[in-house]
């Protein structure tokens, strides 16, 4: 894959079962039928969260990107608003798929899935399935739900769950959600705590982060759902070159279960870095981080 020296960027839309997802469509200069990357966020985080940094990188070393937002987050339609359903996320990752499959000016036979963190989960397991990808990068996957809830003090965790449960009885009824912060400082009522979560969010953020003080909510009912997510299962289903990029001092996917699932992937390639779970999207960690998968897609898919 020839390096390019500029991209254009186009704002676009796709439908997700009925619901309009909004999206980002990069271009390279220059190159005639490149291969198309998809791109989606981690938990309770959107686009801007600098996905676009992502993006130009792939999109100047040839690759057409495809970065959208979920339903129901960020600039997508949707409501209620900031309610995590893990099957209608996965079911936006396909209308992703098929979006970029449909393309003019794309390779289609060339489609990556790029995903970090909770969505580095879903990749994962949309890969188990789908055996016509020509690659797939999972940075700081989720692998294991009963991991990621014992990455959560007792305390907190007890906390979650009631609001999980109170959140529950208002769908039952046809309430409104009740919603928690999706990232929160260590101790506090939040679905992610861990002492590098709210400073470094807030960095990701940076370039709204008046949105991010708005927006930074979940539905809290997917506290009651996390255990039973674990997305490492399927791995060994998963037939194309797969790059996982796990951190050594992650505490939100613990190195362990982030090892043994990347084993499971028969054609993994697997590389660490010494630094914590949200590290990885800035610097000193991310020119490296994205290098690698620019190498990585340079070698399976250009």
């Amino acid at each position: 894959m020839p390096t390019t020296t500029g991209h254009t960027r186009q704002d676009t839309t796709f439908d997700a079962q009925g619901t309009t997802c909004a999206a980002w469509l990069y271009r390279p200069d220059g190159v005639v039928d490149p291969p198309v990357v998809v791109m989606g966020h981690g938990f309770g985080a959107i686009r801007t969260m600098r996905l676009d940094a992502y993006a130009e990188r792939f999109a100047d070393a040839g690759f057409a990107v495809l970065v959208f937002d979920y339903r129901g987050w960020g600039d997508s339609d949707g409501a209620p608003r900031n309610v995590l359903r893990v099957g209608a996320q996965h079911e936006d990752w396909r209308a992703a798929v098929a979006h970029a499959r449909a393309l003019d000016g794309v390779d289609r036979d060339r489609v990556v899935l790029w995903g970090t963190s909770f969505a580095g989960g879903h990749v994962l397991h949309l890969a188990a399935e789908d055996h016509d990808l020509a690659a797939v990068i999972a940075q700081v996957p989720h692998v294991s739900g009963p991991a990621a809830v014992r990455s959560v003090p007792p305390r907190v965790s007890a906390r979650l769950l009631a609001a999980g449960l109170r959140d529950a009885a208002r769908a039952a009824a046809g309430r409104s959600p009740h919603r928690v912060p999706a990232v929160g400082r260590p101790g506090e009522t939040a679905m992610m705590t861990s002492p590098d979560a709210w400073p470094l969010v807030q960095r990701l953020a940076a370039s709204d982060l008046d949105r991010f003080d708005r927006e930074n909510v979940v539905a809290a009912r997917i506290a009651l759902r996390m255990a039973s997510y674990s997305p490492g299962r399927r791995a060994g289903r998963i037939t194309a070159p797969t790059l996982v990029q796990i951190a050594l001092r992650d505490v939100v996917t613990p190195v362990g279960v982030a090892r043994r699932a990347a084993a499971r992937i028969p054609r993994a390639e697997v590389l660490t870095y010494d630094c914590s779970h949200f590290e990885p999207y800035l610097d000193p960690y991310f020119d490296d981080v994205v290098g690698a998968q620019v190498d990585f897609l340079a070698r399976h898919v250009g």
